[in-house]
This record gives C-alpha cells, sequence and structure tokens, in this order.
C-alpha cells in the first residue's frame, strides 16, 4: 500500500516505476554481494490507466531511463532518472462521486525523479550510499540513505542493515500552503542459502513520520500529523531442476499507527525457454482494514459541525485507499535476449480492488470497483 501521505493518486504509479525499495529509497538488492563485472544502459515506459464502472480516471505515461556502472572492480555507481505525466481527474469524495464537478483536474501535471546510488563492494560485503529527488509541481520531495550488507565467508548468510532520511515539502496549487513531512525509516534483514535451490529473505521495517499527511485535493480530510509504521516480510527463491525455472514467493505484512494492518501475498514463475525468451506470470492478493479514521459511504459521509462540540470528528478522511478493501493482481511478463547483450521485456498487470474481498475488517459497500492496467516496455544493453 501507498502510505496516505500522497497528494494524488498517480504518485502511487511513480513508486511502481521505479520499483522504489519498502522502506529504502535507494538500496540494491541483498543478493549483490559482489561488484558487477559490466555495466548496464536501460529504458523503461509505462502506461497506466484506471478507471470504475462507467469513468476512466487516471491515465499515466511515464518513461525512466537508467545507468549502471562498475569502477575499478570495487565501486559501481548507478543512477535513475524519471518523467511522467498525468491526465484525468481526483474525486473530492469517495471516488464512486467521480464527475467533473466534483474532482480536481489533473490534466498536463507532470513529475520528473533522480535516484543515485553509489556502492563499495569489500570480500565479505558492502556498502550503499544513495540519494533521490522527486518533483512536481506542487510536491518535492528528498532522501538520503545508507545500507550495509555484511555475509559469512561461505557467503551463505547475509546480515543487511540500513536506514533513510525523506524529507517532502507540499505546496497545494488550489489553495495557498506550504507544509513539510519528514520520515525516518529502518530496516534490518537476513538472508539465508537454504540449500543449492533455495533462498530465504526476512526483512524487518520501522517507520516514524511527522508532519503533513492530509490530502488538500479533497474537500474533506484531516489526517494525524504523525505516522508510525511496521513491516516485515519473508521471501523464498526456488529453483526447480525438472524445468530449469525459478520460483519467487512472498509474505509481507503493514501495520500502522492510522489503524491499518495489511497483508500480501504473492508468487511469481520464471520460465526459460528457447532462443532466449523467458515468461513470468505472477498473481498478488492484498487486504487491508480501513484506517481509524476513515468515513464510509452513507448519511455522515460529509462531516459538518463544530469542532467545539464533542460529538465532531478531529480526523476524517473518505480516500477509499484508506477503507477496507481486498485486491488481486494478474501479471505476465516476457522477456528477450539478444546477442547475449541486449534484453527486451513487455510486461502487463491487471490490477483489481473490490470491498467484500478484505479478508479481515468490514469493506465499504458503498464503493465501486476499482480496476487499473500497467502496461511497461523495457530495452536494456550490457556494456
Amino acid at each position: 500500500m501507498k502510505p496516505a501521505s500522497t497528494i494524488k493518486t498517480p504518485r502511487v504509479i511513480g513508486a511502481a516505476l521505479t520499483a522504489a525499495a519498502m522502506f529504502l529509497p535507494s538500496v540494491h538488492p541483498v543478493f549483490a554481494d559482489a561488484a558487477p563485472e559490466r555495466g548496464i544502459v536501460a529504458f523503461k515506459y509505462l502506461n497506466y490507466g484506471d478507471s470504475q464502472p462507467g469513468v476512466d480516471r487516471i491515465d499515466v505515461n511515464a518513461y525512466s531511463v537508467r545507468a549502471m556502472a562498475p569502477i575499478a572492480g570495487k565501486w559501481a555507481i548507478d543512477v535513475t532518472g524519471v518523467h511522467d505525466s498525468v491526465t484525468g481527474a481526483s474525486p473530492h469524495y469517495h471516488t464512486h462521486f467521480d464527475t467533473a464537478s466534483g474532482a480536481s483536474k489533473l490534466n498536463g501535471d507532470t513529475r520528473k525523479a533522480v535516484d543515485l546510488n553509489v556502492t563499495r563492494y569489500f570480500p565479505t560485503g558492502s556498502l550503499t550510499a544513495g540519494t533521490s529527488y522527486s518533483e512536481e509541481s506542487d510536491y518535492i520531495s528528498r532522501s538520503f540513505s545508507l545500507q550495509g550488507a555484511l555475509s559469512t565467508p561461505s557467503k551463505n548468510t547475509t546480515v543487511t542493515l540500513g536506514g533513510s532520511v525523506t524529507t517532502d515539502t507540499i505546496t497545494p496549487n488550489n489553495f495557498p500552503l506550504t507544509d513539510h513531512k519528514k520520515i525516518y525509516s529502518c530496516l534490518v534483514g537476513l538472508t539465508q542459502v537454504m540449500s543449492k535451490n533455495d533462498i530465504v529473505q526476512l526483512n524487518l521495517g520501522r517507520s516514524i513520520g511527522t508532519g503533513y499527511y492530509s490530502d488538500p485535493y479533497k474537500t474533506l480530510d484531516e489526517r494525524p500529523r504523525h505516522r508510525n509504521s511496521t513491516t516485515f516480510m519473508t521471501r523464498w527463491n526456488h529453483y526447480f531442476e525438472s524445468t530449469e525455472g525459478a520460483g519467487r514467493f512472498a509474505y509481507r505484512y503493514y501495520t500502522d499507527t492510522f489503524g491499518i494492518n495489511a497483508h500480501s501475498l504473492s508468487a511469481e514463475y520464471v520460465q526459460p525457454l528457447s532462443n532466449g525468451f523467458t515468461v513470468t506470470p505472477s498473481v498478488r492478493y492484498y487486504t487491508q482494514t480501513a484506517a481509524d479514521f476513515y468515513v464510509p459511504v452513507g448519511p455522515d459521509e460529509k462531516l459538518t459541525g463544530d469542532a467545539t462540540d464533542p460529538g465532531f470528528a478531529v480526523f476524517y478522511s473518505e480516500d477509499q485507499r484508506l477503507s477496507a478493501f481486498g485486491a488481486v493482481t494478474l501479471g505476465i511478463k516476457v522477456s528477450k535476449r539478444f546477442a547475449q547483450e541486449w534484453l527486451v521485456d513487455v510486461r502487463y498487470d491487471h490490477y483489481m480492488q473490490r470491498d467484500n474481498w478484505a479478508l479481515s475488517g468490514k469493506g465499504d459497500s458503498g464503493l465501486a470497483a476499482f480496476n487499473a492496467n500497467f502496461i511497461q516496455v523495457g530495452l536494456s544493453k550490457e556494456f
């Protein structure tokens, strides 16, 4: 789940495109315990569109360019640039009220972002320093991170420690406001080689945030200025000798002080084929409870009243993303390698969100079904 500090729905798309780590905005895979021998230049295009019955809401076109280069056999520098544009509308109330008269227009909104990592490799570990910057007309985000990995001499066990600081500045276009948000995050992880065919990873993360979490583009939205969260994730990768394919399985638990508890299960299978082709089907299930201050569809949804009244809600939000719901994502990726240096890949994901798919917590039956499509095309070259 994207944190509720999101000011506009599309910001989750930028996160999906750059594949930001769960806690650290700049982080390298735990398994990269040796300096890369070759560099990479890569380009990726993403199109995102979401809809509800009878309404096409948001459309995003995003482009990213990545370059990674090894230096002197002990260092690596990795930089990614992203540019995306958004059209559509963000509703003032629950998304079932998504009409031209009740929405904030996002036509022509753009975002530019850059992510830089520098890694020093050692015989039994690595140290990565990273920074990222993201800017759009109403939102600027800056972050700094540091992550270290230490392996046993056999390389069968790796321990990872990391931390990051993110500072955001919010300046909405619809009324004069300048506010800030700061998030401190830390991560501890353990990766264990269980056998020649199995690797298991455990990650525990903690995030502490203060500042502006409300959505200024929704008429009724007032959220706490503190949000702390804890996340636990486990991954298991298994190689199937009979098919020469690999299964990747993951479970994630998330809880925060907004009152949201979430579970997600994902699985994908990577199957190499002849002539350099690889196919990867995937499935993911996600479920969450509602935030303590979420206001469901009903007669009380448009809150009014005197803030001095003891019955007046101090915090409230009609943001569908804070409701209880379940979601299923089905995906397929096909890649083709040419001459051992070029790689082309195409990926399609279909996301379906329903209130009655929530495993725990009562979903908001007044919300309309929500669907989204992701289409990604990538091209990369090793040198």
